[in-house]
C-alpha cells in the first residue's frame, strides 16, 4: 500500500493512494498543472491513476477533477447530489454515482463511502479495502460520529483532520461568525478532536498516520507533530510513520 497527500489545506486538497492493484485520488482541488507536477515529483504517473473519488462539492476538493478524468479518460466516483451540484466541474467525464453508506466495488478495492458532518451537500469520508488492507481518509469533519469511527477501526493508513488549535482560532483575526462555523458541526476537526478520534482508532497494525487539513491561520504543523507524536508515545499501542499534509508542497510517497 502506497499513500501520498499531494495537497492538504484550505486552498487545496488531493490524496493519492495506491493498494492492491488499483491506484486512486481522492480529490483534485489543486489546478491540473500543478496536480500533475506534484504527482511527477514524487514519482507517481498520472495515466496509470484508475479513478477518482469525490468527498464533497468545495471548490477545494473538486477544482481539477473533471479536467484531470477527462485528460486520463478515468472515471469520477461521486454521489449523486455532488454530481449535479458540481455539474460544471465535471463536465463530459464519466461518472459513477454512489448513495453514501452503500459500498462498491472498484477493480479490487472496495470502496465504502460514509456519511460525515460537513456544510456540504452529500459530503463523505472514505474507507478503501483489499487484500492489502483498509486505508481510510476523513476531512472536512464537522464532528465525530460514531459511525465515523466504527467505519475507520482497523486501517493500517488514516488521513484524518486536524484542522485547528481552539485557543489559536477563537483569539485570532477571523471574525465571529466565520469562527463559530469553524467550531460548528457542519466544520472542522480541532486537533484535540482528532486526538480524541485517534485514541479510539490507535491499534498495533496502524502503520501510517496524515494529519490533514491544517488551518494556515489557526494551527502550526510543530505543534501537531509534538502532541500527536505525545498522544502516540502515551499510548504505547502503535508506532506510525507521521505525516503533516501541506498546502504547498507533496509528502513523500509512504509505502506499507
Amino acid at each position: 500500500m502506497k499513500i501520498c497527500s499531494l495537497a492538504s489545506g484550505s486552498k487545496g486538497n488531493c490524496l493519492y493512494v495506491e493498494t492492491g492493484d488499483t491506484r486512486l485520488l481522492i480529490d483534485v482541488g489543486l489546478s491540473l498543472r500543478e496536480t500533475l507536477l506534484r504527482m511527477e515529483a514524487q514519482g507517481i504517473d498520472a495515466a496509470r491513476v484508475h479513478a477518482v473519488l469525490v468527498s464533497h462539492e468545495h471548490i477545494d476538493h473538486i477544482r481539477s477533477v473533471g479536467a484531470f478524468a477527462r485528460k486520463f479518460k478515468v472515471p469520477v466516483i461521486a454521489s449523486h447530489l455532488v454530481c449535479k451540484k458540481a455539474e460544471k466541474y465535471l463536465h463530459k467525464a464519466h461518472l459513477i454515482e454512489f448513495e453514501a453508506g452503500c459500498a462498491l466495488m472498484l477493480r479490487d478495492v472496495e470502496v465504502d463511502p460514509f456519511p460525515i458532518t460537513h456544510d456540504a451537500c452529500d459530503p463523505v469520508g472514505f474507507v478503501l479495502e483489499s487484500r492489502e488492507g483498509r486505508c481510510g481518509s476523513a476531512t472536512d469533519l464537522g464532528i465525530v460520529t460514531r459511525l465515523v469511527t466504527e467505519k475507520l477501526r482497523c486501517c493500517r493508513a488514516l488521513n484524518l483532520e486536524s484542522n485547528h488549535d481552539v485557543e489559536m482560532l477563537m483569539n485570532g483575526p477571523y471574525p465571529w461568525e466565520l469562527k463559530q462555523r469553524i467550531k460548528s458541526r457542519h466544520g472542522h476537526l480541532s486537533n484535540d478532536e482528532s486526538l480524541e478520534l485517534l485514541f479510539d482508532l490507535a491499534h498495533a497494525g496502524l502503520e501510517a498516520l496524515v494529519m490533514a487539513h491544517l488551518s494556515e491561520i489557526n494551527n502550526h504543523p510543530d505543534h501537531v507533530v509534538r502532541t500527536t507524536e505525545t498522544f502516540l508515545r502515551d499510548q504505547n499501542v502503535c508506532d506510525p510513520r507521521i505525516v503533516i499534509g501541506d498546502q504547498y508542497s507533496a509528502s513523500a510517497v509512504m509505502t506499507i
